[in-house]
Formats: structure tokens, sequence, C-alpha cells
């Protein structure tokens, strides 16, 4: 690719950086503030993506580029886009939103827990079993775990034969339509009854 270069394209990084740090070194930067640096950031990379495009219609292939560099570009241009579409937006969220450009398969999981409102990672829904623990499910999307209930109930039914006395579960899982699930079929639910809402 060096070798169809006349001039190296500027980047302007030092630059982009400069301004990136002096509104992340602020401890509680403006609405304002952040919305700016967010559209000087997207102006950068916008720039440099085209410079890549023009590249490739100049006849630098892609084939130069080893397999994580590839990778790292197609991250960039879809973190791109999707920063522009919320910017241009106002949004706050987009589905899909890649929040790390070496793993771009992990999500942001809001939790509300003090301290940790956002956790990062794999989100487990697993089920106790004759002291063997299954492993039900496992996403890098956010979901709720109960719902996953019935499934696990059938797949309980399925492998022995019968439905299990009882399912032992968090307060998540008590919803009214799980308790309807398992009323039905003779299945204790351990927890407190839910409260009845007066009419």
């Amino acid at each position: 690719m060096k070798g169809k270069l006349e001039k190296k394209p500027k980047t302007y990084r030092n630059l982009a950086r400069k301004d990136y740090l002096k509104v992340a070194k602020k401890r509680r930067p403006s609405r304002k503030e952040r919305i700016k640096a967010i559209k000087k950031q997207l102006q950068y990379i916008k720039r440099n993506l085209s410079h890549i495009d023009q590249l490739i219609q100049t006849g630098a292939a892609l084939e130069v580029l080893s397999i994580s560099q590839y990778k790292s570009l197609v991250v960039v241009a879809e973190v791109y886009r999707q920063q522009q579409w919320m910017y241009e937006n106002k949004a706050q969220r987009i589905d899909d939103r890649i929040v790390s450009l070496s793993q771009p398969h992990i999500r942001p999981i809001v939790r509300g827990k003090a301290g940790t409102p956002v956790e990062f990672g794999a989100k487990l829904s697993a089920s106790v079993r004759d002291g063997y623990v299954f492993l039900d499910r496992i996403s890098w999307e956010n979901f709720n775990e109960a719902g996953d209930l019935k499934t696990q109930i059938e797949a309980f039914k399925h492998h022995t034969g019968v439905y299990p006395e009882s399912v032992h579960v968090d307060r998540i899982y008590r919803n009214r339509e799980n308790r309807t699930f398992c009323k039905e079929r003779g299945i204790r639910m351990s927890g407190p009854p839910l409260l009845l809402t007066p009419s």
C-alpha cells in the first residue's frame, strides 16, 4: 500500500487526542461540551475513513492488511456509523452498540447496582439439579432471565420424564406468568405469594 502513495495523508491524530483529553480530563463536562467534542472526533474519523476509501479506489488493495487490521477497520467503520447516527438523532442508545474495539461482541448491561450501574461481559442463565449446575443460556446481549424458567422446567421434564416437585428461584422469576405456569403443573415455587392489588 505504501508503494502506491506519493504522500501519507494527514490524520491529525495528535490534534484529535488533544481535543479528546481537553474534555475527558474534566470531572464533569457540560452536555454542550460533550456534544461538541463528539462532533469533532466524528469529523476526524470521517476524514480518515475517507482517505482509506480513496486509497482503495486508486488500487491499494485491502489484501495487504492482516486479518486483525481488516477486522479493526470494519469495527471502526461500524462504530463511526453508530456514533454518527446517535449524534444526528440526539439519541443515547442504539441496537448492538459497540463499546470495545478489541471485543466488539461485548454489550453493556445496565444493572442499576450501587457503584457498578453498568456491567460488561456475558450474561448467564443456569439451573441446579441434584447438585449439578447446568448452563442453560449464555449471551452477550442483555435479557430477562425470568423468561427462561419455563424452558428450564421443560428441559427437566425432558431429561427425567416428570416435572420437578418444586423450584427455588430468585424474586425476578416469581412473576405472575411463571407462578401460573408452575401452579398448572403442580410445581411449588419458593418465596412469598404475590401481593394482591386492591380493586
